[in-house]
């Protein structure tokens, strides 16, 4: 059973066209059908998932989502479209995990971590939705609040950052520093620490 489409599901949902619509809903009931059949080495919807590219040009994002929340994939299955799968792919994956109820709470930690080392700001953006706003531990998101400044993420990619942010002393301290590394070296201090840091100081 899925869960209702909302938030962010919904608005990739109304952005499809009428040919993605139709090759979408296809996939869901191909993928679907394929479940009562004979286990394959490929999962049919993993398939359509890599085909989405080909199929939806310019709406494969919303439409690869939309696949991954029908089908419900584990969180084995998961990481192996992760492990595998182009920057597109993995960014879908990342925008899927807060609309997969049935995973156990953490197990999706993984990829985010793996998604924060990596120098792809798209990929980061992706990673620092609402499953990390919920997930990610204090040390790893004040890391990754600092990885947003380094590369020029904004702050608005990070889901309920103010949230977050508001009284984290630590958070205060570690901007702090870098502030100064920047000021040190003759470098401008982006607009979004001073945000943070005004976040950082005041009372939770």
């Amino acid at each position: 059973m899925t869960t209702p489409l909302t938030g962010d599901l919904a608005a990739l949902s109304e952005g499809l066209d009428a040919p993605t619509r139709a090759w979408l809903a296809g996939a869901v009931l191909e993928s679907a059908a394929a479940r009562e059949e004979t286990r394959p080495s490929v999962p049919v919807w993993e398939l359509r998932f890599a085909e989405a590219g080909r199929h939806c040009r310019d709406t494969e994002h919303a439409a690869r989502v939309l696949l991954l929340h029908a089908v419900r994939p584990d969180a084995t299955a998961l990481a192996r479209l992760y492990a595998h799968g182009t920057a597109a792919e993995r960014r879908a994956v990342l925008r899927v995990l807060p609309h997969l109820p049935h995973l156990t709470p953490g197990d999706a930690l993984p990829l985010v971590e793996d998604a924060l080392r990596t120098n792809d700001t798209r990929l980061v953006g992706a990673a620092l939705g609402p499953y990390a706003a919920q997930h990610l531990g204090a040390h790893a998101w004040r890391h990754a609040v600092l990885k947003c400044l380094f590369t020029g993420v904004s702050l608005d990619e990070i889901a309920e950052f103010e949230r977050r942010a508001a009284g984290d002393d630590e958070l205060a301290r570690m901007l702090t520093d870098y502030a100064a590394e920047r000021t040190a070296a003759g470098r401008p201090v982006p607009e979004d620490l001073h945000r943070a840091l005004r976040l950082a100081t005041q009372e939770p």
